[in-house]
Order: C-alpha cells, then structure tokens, then sequence
C-alpha cells in the first residue's frame, strides 16, 4: 500500500508477545540515544540526539502514525533527518541504525522500506568512514549484518502473524458453520418428525377411525328400526367422525404450510411467483424480485401422490431454486413436474454459471445443499441426478417410483 492511500483499518488490542516485542523496542531505541549522547564529544552531539528521542517518543505516542501510512512515512522522514544531523556530529549514532531498520520495516510497504533500510545501513558506513575510522570488513560487516537480520526477523514475523491470522479467520468461519450446520440438522431433523407424525397418524389413527365409522354406519344399517342398541351405535358413530376430523386437523397442522391450501403442482407454481422467495410462503432473504425468471409447468396427467412425496418434491425444489438464486447468477430458470406411468420426476434447470458436480463441498454457510436433496430422494427409493459444467447451466432432477396404487384417485388423500 502506498503512503497516500487511505488510512489502515483499526489493530485489535495487543497480544503480549507483539506488546513485549514493541517495548523492547523501545527500551532499546532510548539505550542507544542515551549511549550516543553521553559519549558525544560535543554539546551539538548531545542535543542532537536529545532531539531524535524527542521525535521518537512522539511518533511512539500520536494516533495517525499507527493508521496511516502517510503519516508514518513523514514521521520516519523526520525522525531519518533528526538521526543524520546525529550521525554528522557523532560516531556513535552509528548504532541507532539497528532500531531504526525494524521501523521501517514495520510501518512502510516492502517495496520501501527495504531500500530505506538499505540507504541507512548505507549511511551508517558512510558515517563511521567520515569520523575516521579505519576501514576494515566489520565497517561493512556490522551495518550489513544488522539489516539483514532486521529484514529476516520482521518479513518472518510478517508472514508468522498472516498465517496465523489466516487460521484464526477459518478456525471462525468454521465454528460458525458448524453452528449454522446444527440449526440446520434441528430445523430438518424436526420437519421430518412433524412429516412423520403426519404420516402415522394418517395411515393408523385416521384409518382406523374411518373404518370404525364405515362399520358403525354398516352396523345402523342393519339394525332393525326400533332397535334400544340404535342410539348408542348412533353416538359412537358420531364420536369417531368427529375424533377423524381432529385428525385429519393433526395431519393438515403437521403438513407443510406450502402443501395446506392446494396440491404439489400448485405449491410449485407458487414457488415461482415473482417475490415469492426461493422458499416458498416463509420469508426468505433471496426473493425472487431480484433473482432470475421462473416458470413452472407440468407435464403428463396429474395425480395425488402421497404426502412423503410431495414433500420431498417441494423441499428439492425449494432448495435447488435456493441455490440458482444465491450461486448461479442466472437470468432465466424452469422447474417442470412430469406424471409417467410408473414414477414422477421434478427437473430445475438453470442457464447459470454451472460447476463441476463432483468438486461441491457442504457450503460454509451451512447449508446442506445437493446431498440432503440426493438423500430425500434416496429416502423414497428415488433418484436424484445433476447434470452441470462450468458456463453451461444446471439441471436438478429427482425419480420418484410410482406404484399401481399411488396412481389411483385416491392415492395420498386423507382417510
């Protein structure tokens, strides 16, 4: 990032290891100013390296040098010129080159500081050869040295403080899945306990009850008129109807809100409704009004199926039409329910972006996605198929078999 963009996002607090590593700075940064001026052999020397712990420890403590590139920069800048007027007046500056190079590794971009730290270590030779010393390799050895250890140390902690930044946002976004996942398998695993509740109570109490009622009303057929038993097969006959119909309430209250008010094929067309929602009559965040268009159609001659399967359909619907909202980026899109002679069969087809079937992974938002629709059909004795590539679409399709006596008029009804 350059010096003149936009301010850095606010640092979290502290860990101690980086607190521990900024106060040894310190402590080093106001050793060496206090080594130099001491040993200064002037006045000048003296205040110049007073000045350059006064600039230091104002750049320690103001805001903008700990957000802002720019500001760090123009610090550095001053704080660099401070130390050159010191390193003019005395050899002993020499050594304030070590702090200085984690500074500026640290508060400029790569592409800066490493020739900034390359200038000062530069200067630094400069220096020492200025005051008249003797040259020898530990002229050039020692600010050298000091560099690159300074760039080794910080690009490494640089890179140590990404990775680990990195596995802390996963090790996140993984908990927050698993929550998600969670709400999810409760919100199913209690769905499919109310749509078995619903098929028990159809295919047992409301049953039984209806042939109770069928063999009372057969039995006040054959009793004679003036019979005393009359009333009482009357009575009971009257309290299984009534006892079928709160059944049959259980069953409707059990079954889901898309299936209450009509049959599966009107529950598909109104999934496609504009506004409607990938979900159906809940409110869902992915509306349709800004997805793509859906059109519904069915082909073949209708039937009641039963409850389990109609059901299933919808949820596959629901949930492929879920996924070309939020994933596929499509513009036009079309769900047709086809009724042959031995099985029923639900298509959504996309013209989206389209993916390779065999690399999906469950999503991190937790979402269940294609294998809880495989595992509804599989449930069923179906099939569930995806045809996809990338640029070229998806197609969902589900089997489900038909026996002679799902096909009849009255297959799936309430009893």
């Amino acid at each position: 990032m350059a010096p003149h963009s936009s301010p850095r996002p606010a640092r979290r607090p502290l860990t101690p290891a980086p607190f521990v590593l900024r106060l040894c700075l310190h402590l080093l940064m106001a050793g060496l100013l206090v080594l130099a001026a001491v040993r200064a052999h002037s006045a000048a020397g003296t205040v110049a390296a007073a000045v350059t712990g006064a600039v230091y420890a104002a750049g320690s403590y103001l805001p903008p040098v700990r957000t802002s590139r720019r500001a760090a920069a123009v610090w550095l800048g001053v704080l660099g010129a401070s130390w050159l007027a010191m390193l003019w007046l005395t050899p002993e500056a020499l050594w304030v080159a070590f702090p200085l190079y984690f500074l500026q590794l640290h508060l400029l971009p790569v592409r800066w500081s490493l020739p900034a730290v390359a200038l000062t270590a530069g200067a630094a030779i400069l220096s020492y050869v200025g005051h008249g010393a003797a040259l020898n390799p530990g002229v050039f050895i020692g600010p050298l040295l000091g560099a690159a250890v300074a760039v080794a140390t910080v690009l490494g902690y640089q890179a140590l403080y990404r990775e680990s930044e990195r596995r802390r946002r996963l090790i996140e976004e993984l908990i927050g899945a698993r929550a998600e996942l969670a709400a999810a398998e409760r919100h199913a695993g209690t769905l499919a306990e109310r749509e078995r509740l619903a098929r028990e109570i159809h295919d047992t109490l409301a049953q039984g009850l209806s042939s109770i009622q069928l063999l009372l009303r057969a039995a006040e057929r054959a009793l004679p008129p003036d019979s005393p038993a009359a009333g009482h097969i009357e009575r009971a006959r009257r309290a299984a109807q009534d006892n079928l119909a709160e059944a049959r309430r259980f069953v409707r209250a059990l079954t889901p809100s898309d299936l209450e008010h009509g049959s599966l094929a009107a529950a598909l067309e109104r999934l496609c409704e504009p506004g409607a929602g990938p979900y159906g009559s809940e409110a869902g965040a992915y509306g349709l009004e800004a997805g793509p268009r859906v059109r519904f159609s069915v082909s073949g001659t209708p039937v009641e199926l039963p409850t389990p399967y109609e059901v299933a359909l919808l949820r596959i619907a629901q949930s492929a039409l879920a996924n070309t909202v939020r994933h596929a980026s499509a513009s036009r899109a079309e769900i047709t329910l086809s009724f042959m002679d031995a099985s029923v069969t639900l298509d959504v087809v996309d013209d989206g972006e389209g993916f390779e079937p065999g690399s999906v992974r469950p999503s991190s938002e937790g979402g269940f996605g294609l294998p809880a629709m495989r595992a509804r059909a599989e449930s069923l004795g179906g099939t569930f198929t995806v045809e996809s590539a990338p640029g070229q679409g998806t197609a969902v399709a589900v089997s489900l078999p038909l026996s002679p006596e799902d096909r009849s008029p009255t297959a799936g009804g309430t009893a």
